[in-house]
């Protein structure tokens, strides 16, 4: 094989193997088993084209005339002359996909599922990739700027990914990078002739290639890479966000010297509940005269794994001029436009800006961005809200309770992603959902059911001393004891809501404040609230109010008849229209013209046409196969190093003084990379004492594991400093119990990465590090001559 052939191939090899980034973003890797073959007509039209040979600009345009008609053959072939000739037809109908697929990016949750337009935008953005890089690489024999266009690929995935696998496609992605560098230098060396370099050849040992130069180069490779893996792993982590289980949240303030943070549905709203200190928070005044739907909504919770509910990762974009339709309501839907001023306290920092819902227009000032599916602003580069004074103009939507019974079936992928529930919840959660709303015909009449059960009919008694909860059991150990808060109620309906069909999400923000005498409504810190939002299409995403003797019951939910929950009887059943429309909903603000950012919210996944695939072929799933008990296995070694040497330190040992002193060392080093591999990084230079305190302090750890960490640092005391140490005894018990400690009061997030990547795993290298510098050193040693001592005679 030439050189040229081998770089073109390597090109090629780069371009798939940076692509496998892509894979954590949407539910199916189909794309990519469609992607292999259009890549690799792409790179032969290349390489015959540089055979012929054409010029440099021709090559790559006629390998873009290739993408081009590559495209059209995959994506719109119905619209193209012969099956795969574009003409204006077929561009506007990719056009249209495009558009589609923007719009199903900024829609969906990650992973997204893989509609027409997400493909399209997945395998058209790969092709113009490999494009640039086979350009860069083969065309212009200029392999090291190819990586350019490969680390764009790569960051962009990185971005959007929700965490997980990130380093396995970072290793893939460089891999592909260095055998495209290497495979470049061995075609450079070749050209000069025989490389001259190594220890001598051995009489009549075949002559070779650039031999020790491409050794060199895989070598360094092979440790940058490792470099780049590991080191990481020994650099402090970044913690917070909205649900960080420290309070800390995405604010700028964090909770202390009177600035509170954002709000945090699994710690901060029971906190700001139980407080003593009710302060204002924001000041309202509205020019509706019926204050008690004024809900102020700072963010959405849509992703649902079986635990708690949180915001899934959503990409965000520069305020417009005008917010975009609320998706889902339709022309005929009762509204009414609100003129809402909000003044935040200086006391209030907050990174999700309070406003009704949902908005049309936002006038404030500073930094600010633009979250389209859950439309709410978030602060950018530190802005928040402390001592902000903005206008929302919103609308109230008033739909009847004959419009949401007759509310036609969402689109089928909201439907998919907004009512996933995960396997782990347990099965009296649906079965609960089924006994409540037995009898109902529609998913109005449920949700009603739903509601009056938590509010009036279930028995259910309003405590905000009631814990969170936490683990799969939550919702299951509301519905037996009745006792909770806004948080157990909201995630409750929505997570029934969700196995009986229905779209539901969770919303968090401020319930309807007190009215004043000046005409303004005060917003305290107790009216911290969360509640959930169902979706009906032609109305979208509407408020439910299941928290007893909170907020106000929707007019839409409310009885109208004695003795009834329903306000109708008489309603359309929820199996008289099945079938998704296939036009897109209309709304006050459609027209027929192109739709922007400020335009209308994107046609229903009926809409789209698809290529009408014949299925997927089940052979992808052996390489999946082998791949996931691959990143098994890397994932569990820490794991097993970890637990293998907790086991050691905290076994069994010698009953002599110096086996008693080993242990106790043993022991101490244990609790400190615990405390480590919690967050907690160790300081050398502070006695076991100070450490001790520290530990105790930036853990949280109550009183029974703070005094377990001191009777272990006064044992290490003993040991370092007492001429006959006593025997600790009990102290490998101690460190369980600080161990078990340290996990309860830890994120979901530190308690897995302390699982399966403990930060005090880096000592593993440090030990082949010393290792290898004293087998070097005495290697040395060893080699050095020996200079003849001098006698005198």
């Amino acid at each position: 094989m030439s050189g040229r052939a081998r770089l073109t191939l390597c090109a090629a090899a780069a371009t798939l193997m940076a692509s496998c980034a892509l894979l954590p973003l949407v539910v199916e890797p189909t794309w990519l088993l469609e992607l292999a073959p259009l890549v690799a007509v792409q790179t032969g039209v290349g390489a015959a084209a540089r055979r012929v040979p054409l010029g440099r600009p021709l090559t790559v345009a006629a390998q873009a005339l290739a993408t081009l008609l590559l495209l059209t053959l995959v994506f719109a072939r119905r619209h193209a002359l012969l099956g795969f000739v574009p003409g204006p037809d077929a561009f506007r109908y990719l056009a249209g996909l495009l558009q589609a697929g923007a719009d199903d990016v900024a829609r969906y949750a990650i992973p997204a599922p893989l509609s027409d337009g997400i493909q399209l935008m997945l395998i058209g953005g790969v092709l113009v990739i490999g494009l640039l890089v086979d350009t860069l690489a083969v065309t212009y024999r200029s392999a090291a700027p190819a990586g350019l266009p490969l680390l764009a690929l790569y960051s962009v995935a990185a971005g959007l990914s929700d965490g997980g696998a990130e380093w396995l496609w970072f290793l893939v992605a460089a891999a592909g990078y260095l055998m495209l560098l290497l495979a470049e230098g061995r075609d450079r060396l070749a050209q000069w002739g025989r490389v001259f370099g190594g220890a001598p050849r051995a009489p009549g040992a075949p002559e070779g290639g650039a031999v020790t130069p491409v050794r060199t180069g895989r070598r360094i490779g092979a440790v940058a890479l490792g470099v780049a893996l590991v080191a990481p792993l020994a650099l402090p982590a970044m913690h917070g966000g909205l649900l960080d289980g420290t309070g800390a949240g995405v604010g700028a303030g964090d909770g202390d010297g009177g600035t509170i943070s954002a709000v945090n549905p699994l710690v901060s709203l029971r906190d700001s509940l139980n407080t003593n200190d009710d302060r204002l928070l924001l000041s309202v005044r509205t020019s509706t005269n019926d204050v008690s739907g004024l809900y102020l909504r700072i963010v959405s919770l849509d992703a649902f794994d079986g635990t708690t509910w949180k915001p899934a990762r959503r990409r965000v974009v520069g305020v417009p001029d005008t917010l975009p339709a609320p998706a889902g309501l339709r022309a005929g839907v009762e509204r009414s436009e609100v003129r809402t001023t909000v003044t935040a306290a200086d006391t209030y920092a907050q990174d999700w800006l309070p406003m009704p819902y949902p908005p049309s227009d936002v006038e404030i000032s500073g930094r600010w961005r633009y979250e389209p599916v859950g439309m709410t602003l978030v602060g950018d580069h530190g802005q928040t809200t402390r001592g902000e004074t903005y206008d929302v103009t919103s609308l109230d939507v008033r739909p009847t309770a004959r419009q949401l019974a007759s509310a036609p079936q969402p689109p089928a992928a909201l439907r998919r992603e907004y009512t996933k529930v995960p396997s782990s919840l347990p099965k009296v959660v649906a079965r609960t959902a089924e006994e409540v709303t037995a009898g109902a015909s529609t998913h109005y009449e449920e949700a009603v059911k739903l509601q009056d059960y938590f509010a009036v009919t279930g028995g259910f008694q309003y405590d905000t001393r009631v814990e969170v909860g936490r683990g799969p059991n939550a919702i299951a150990n509301f519905l037996e004891k009745k006792e909770g808060f806004c948080v157990h109620f909201s995630f409750a309906m929505a997570a029934m809501a969700r196995t009986l069909g229905i779209p539901a999400r969770v919303a968090v923000g401020f319930a309807p404040g007190t009215p004043q005498a000046d005409g303004t409504v005060a917003v305290n810190q107790k009216d911290a609230h969360a509640w959930p939002e169902l979706y009906f299409e032609g109305v979208g995403w509407t408020r439910f109010e299941p928290t007893p003797t909170r907020g106000s019951t929707p007019s839409y939910t409310q009885a109208d008849t004695p003795g009834t929950s329903l306000p109708e009887q008489t309603l359309p059943s929820k199996n008289a229209s099945s079938a998704p429309s296939a036009a897109a909903s209309p709304n006050e603000s459609c027209t027929g013209g192109p739709r922007g950012l400020q335009g209308c919210g994107s046609p229903s996944a009926a809409a789209v046409p698809h290529r009408g695939d014949g299925g997927t072929s089940p052979w992808w799933w052996l390489p999946a196969g082998l791949g996931v008990l691959l990143l098994a296995a890397v994932s569990l070694a820490p794991l097993l190093w970890r637990a293998r040497v907790r086991a050691a330190r905290l076994g069994g040992h010698a009953r002599t003084p110096e086996g008693t002193a080993a242990h106790t060392l043993a022991v101490w080093q244990e609790l400190t990379d615990s405390a480590w591999d919690h967050g907690i990084a160790p300081d050398g230079s502070l006695t076991p004492r100070r450490a001790a305190a520290r530990i105790v302090g930036l853990g949280g750890l109550d009183p029974a594991a703070g005094a377990a960490v001191h009777r272990v640092a006064d044992a290490v005391e003993q040991v370092l400093y007492a001429p006959r140490p006593p025997r600790a005894a009990g102290a490998a018990q101690d460190v369980r119990r600080v161990i078990e400690a340290l996990r309860a009061r830890a994120t979901t997030r530190t308690r897995l990465r302390a699982l399966f990547l403990p930060r005090s795993a880096v000592r593993v290298l440090w030990a082949v590090s010393a290792r290898r510098s004293a087998l070097t050193s005495r290697a040395a040693a060893r080699m050095a001559p020996r200079r003849p001592s001098q006698q005198r005679g």
